[in-house]
């Protein structure tokens, strides 16, 4: 599959979960991501009108992060599954855990990888949702000063065959240095 598809395919597949969520509120119920957030940002896990689908992928989101805080890049790549895919910032996509685990090399001791999700969609079939949320890195320059950066990220869930759920699509992008530089075009 070609590389500039797979946002499509992303991009059809979220509209369909959507769709699906606001016409068959029975089907899909959960969070509204097309909701304006409240003024202050609470815990999804506190809304009262979550599914339990939601609740679950947000349950898996929270013990990944809590699994990479004490395991760095080691205990990333366990979480997912044999096909999956990450997306960076500017960087090929890496097609495969066996590919992540190779690339996902950073120490927690030197290296934090933290995220908040934000949100979460069941899919109607209850076997893949996604959720969604900020991170922020931090670790120290040649001269050990602090460096953190900051993004969002997207990541996409399925459930195996054996009942156990898995990564199948992480995908990040870092939040720009400085307001306006998103938006920019190229210079010649």
């Amino acid at each position: 599959m070609q590389r500039s598809t797979i946002p499509g395919l992303l991009l059809c597949a979220l509209a369909t979960v959507q769709a699906v969520a606001q016409s068959s509120p029975s089907i899909a119920p959960g969070y509204d991501s097309l909701a304006k957030p409240p003024a202050i940002i609470s815990s999804p896990l506190n809304q009262p009108t979550l599914s339990p689908g939601v609740v679950l992928l947000m349950e898996l989101e929270g013990r990944f992060a809590e699994s990479v805080a004490k395991g760095g890049g080691k205990a990333f790549a366990t979480w997912f599954a044999d096909d999956a895919v990450t997306l960076n910032n500017g960087r090929p996509a890496v097609l495969g855990r066996t590919a992540i685990a190779a690339e996902a090399q950073w120490d927690p001791k030197t290296y934090q990888l933290t995220w908040t999700p934000q949100g979460a969609q069941m899919g109607p079939s209850n076997d893949m949702g996604f959720t969604w949320g900020h991170y922020e890195g931090h670790s120290k320059d040649k001269n050990g000063q602090p460096i953190t950066i900051t993004g969002r990220y997207f990541t996409v869930w399925k459930k195996l065959a054996d009942g156990t759920w898995k990564v199948a699509l992480d995908a990040s992008a870092n939040e720009p240095s400085t307001t306006g530089e998103c938006c920019a075009l190229p210079k010649p």
